[in-house]
């Protein structure tokens, strides 16, 4: 089966997207879109530095998004909007990766695949990572679940329940850098945060519980996987944005039939009064 590159790719897809569900939720609700930006951007200084030194891309990415991530958390609230300052580190660390590239030599690279993933080359070797990192993403959040659930709803109810909030911040960083290193192949530097967030986003209004809102935003996410790139075989486009266009197209979706249910009920409360 996986020497089928529909196969590899499909399961590269999925696995992606099982991690980066219960990433993306607590993303949203933390409303750490521009931090998943500012994280998935640096990610290019990741690859010019694997490049360059001829390393291995994973290694390499993984480093510099924890060195973005960790930056990040340390000097925010210090002296700028946590918005300016992610805004500005996301949009210069991109520019300076892209820079970077230019300058290497005698390499051949294919910057599009980068940017916007490639998810059709995905290898054998790509897909054990891929695995490994969605694998050990869910681990981590289902033992910590308790702790990074009080430290967004309550900070003084996670330290009375001797729950850190910077802890859970550090390891939330940590989880987020890991899949962006994973998700590259996948989906490219452009796209990760949009698979992270709008799979979270389309889920949330039929959500009752956090754990249904992971749930659903893995259900989505898969199936924008696998009809985007049913799609893009059909039609012959970009895989990477396909799926994100087919996730964007569930979110719209789900927003409609959120506006048309709360309509109903309101009809129903007129009705009733």
């Amino acid at each position: 089966m996986l020497d089928d590159f529909l196969w590899r790719a499909t399961l590269a897809g999925v696995g992606v997207t099982l991690a980066a569900a219960p990433l993306g939720c607590f993303i949203v609700w933390r409303r750490m879109a521009y931090f998943g930006d500012a994280t998935a951007h640096a990610s290019m200084l990741g690859i010019a530095l694997s490049l360059a030194l001829s390393l291995p891309i994973l290694p390499s990415v993984l480093f510099i998004a924890l060195i973005m991530a960790i930056t990040v958390s340390k000097f925010s609230g210090r002296s700028y909007a946590m918005d300016t300052l992610l805004g500005v580190m996301a949009h210069s660390a991109l520019a300076i990766g892209l820079v970077a590239v230019s300058f290497l030599s005698g390499i051949r690279l294919d910057l599009m695949a980068y940017l916007f993933g490639d998810i059709l080359a995905v290898s054998k070797m790509d897909l054990f990572i891929i695995w490994g990192g969605a694998l050990f993403i869910i681990g981590l959040i289902r033992f910590r679940w308790s702790g990074l659930l009080l430290s967004i709803l309550d900070k003084d109810l996670a330290l009375a329940s001797n729950f850190s909030p910077k802890r859970e911040q550090l390891i939330l960083t940590i989880a987020l850098a890991i899949v962006v290193a994973v998700a590259i192949k996948v989906v490219g530097v452009l796209l990760i945060v949009a698979m992270l967030i709008i799979p979270a986003a389309a889920a949330r209004p039929f959500s009752q519980t956090p754990e249904m809102m992971v749930v659903l935003a893995a259900l989505i996410g898969s199936s924008s996987s696998i009809l985007g790139l049913r799609a893009s075989y059909l039609f012959d486009t970009p895989t990477g944005p396909t799926i994100v266009c087919i996730a964007t197209g569930l979110f719209i979706t789900s927003s409609l039939i959120r506006k048309l249910k709360t309509r109903h009920n309101l009809n129903l409360d007129n009705n009733e009064n």
